[in-house]
């Protein structure tokens, strides 16, 4: 008789993430990288993201915000808001994101950063099993200032302060700060060159992978 699976965990968490579109995308990684290579990069980190998320045990939902659908895979994509008059960026992104979050289902969410491409799944759904235990919580990044992941227990107003000392900005709005030290796909984002060759040698998704060893092969041709 082959043995019982093990019982899935609750999905009660649905994570919205906001993905920047290729003109904007990763503008900190020039001028050592083109634009092109930028736009190729900014796409795999998103997808390897995306993927980690959508295999997360107690991840019901993944909202991807944005302005390509194909992004989106086994997620579901959600456009940015646009037409005249209407606020853009990341923070309208995520508020936009939680706000369809919260009107289709009354659980838990979680907005994490789109480009986290050595992310695995088992790094988030231990990061979601502490945040499940406070009403607001949130994740610093490797550098100590910003932020890749802040959560809400539901019903509990959520307004994430991502952006310049996020991490400090969360904090002083009441979002305790979970333990991630030993969970560093999960606080590796990749704004810079060194940040990219770090999560190199940490090890990436395949997108990122695939992706890398491309634009390495196409500079390496005469």
């Amino acid at each position: 008789m082959p043995p019982a699976r093990e019982p899935r965990s609750p999905a009660a968490w649905t994570v919205v993430i906001p993905v920047k579109g290729a003109p904007a995308a990763k503008s900190r990684l020039a001028p050592a990288v083109p634009h092109d290579a930028r736009a190729v990069l900014a796409r795999a980190f998103a997808l390897d993201t995306i993927a980690a998320a959508v295999g997360t045990r107690s991840v019901g939902r993944v909202l991807v915000v944005g302005d390509d659908p194909s992004l989106a895979g086994d997620a579901e994509f959600v456009p940015e808001p646009g037409g005249e008059g209407v606020e853009h960026g990341l923070l309208p992104a995520i508020r936009h994101g939680i706000a369809r979050a919260r009107a289709d289902a009354p659980g838990a969410v979680a907005v994490l950063l789109g480009d986290l491409p050595a992310l695995r799944s088992e790094e988030l759904e231990a990061a979601l099993a502490a945040a499940a235990r406070h009403p607001l919580a949130f994740v610093r990044d490797a550098d100590g200032t910003g932020s890749t992941l802040a959560t809400a227990s539901p019903g509990v107003p959520f307004e994430p302060r991502f952006g310049r000392e996020s991490a400090a900005l969360h904090a002083a709005a009441g979002f305790v700060e979970l333990a991630a030290s030993d969970l560093p796909g999960l606080t590796r984002d990749v704004d810079t060159v060194d940040g990219l060759e770090t999560v190199l040698h940490h090890g990436v998704g395949d997108h990122t992978a695939e992706a890398v060893a491309r634009l390495a092969d196409r500079k390496g041709t005469p």
